[in-house]
């Protein structure tokens, strides 16, 4: 049964993942060409929950952690789809594109760029 449960831990990381780059090249997206509507908005809700998530857990992902409950060494939940050495360096990327993203949105907002 932990077993199980951690291929099950693994698939919801899995997928937090995919809709969280989806949410991040959404706001590259508005960034950069200035769009707006509704899907903006939701991954704007997205990326501040995923921030406040990690900042609530010390900087760590929740699933991860669960991962470990469940038997995964060094606490991965990301083994399903990609391996733990692709897994860090699409975070890494993914978050750089997502900081990027937002820089832009400000200075769209706020009238320095655009």
């Amino acid at each position: 049964m932990p077993r199980r449960r951690l291929t099950l831990v693994r698939l919801a990381h899995d997928v937090v993942f995919v809709v969280m780059t989806a949410a991040t090249l959404v706001v590259l997206y508005a960034g950069l060409t200035g769009a707006r509507g509704p899907w903006l908005s939701v991954a704007l809700a997205l990326i501040i929950t995923e921030i406040v998530v990690f900042v609530s857990f010390g900087m760590r992902c929740p699933l991860a952690i669960l991962a470990v409950q469940y038997g995964a060494e060094n606490g991965h939940a990301f083994e399903v789809v990609l391996s733990p050495r692709v897994s860090r360096a699409a975070f890494l990327t993914v978050d750089t594109i997502g900081a990027v993203g937002l820089t832009l949105l400000a200075a769209r907002w706020t009238g320095l760029f655009g």
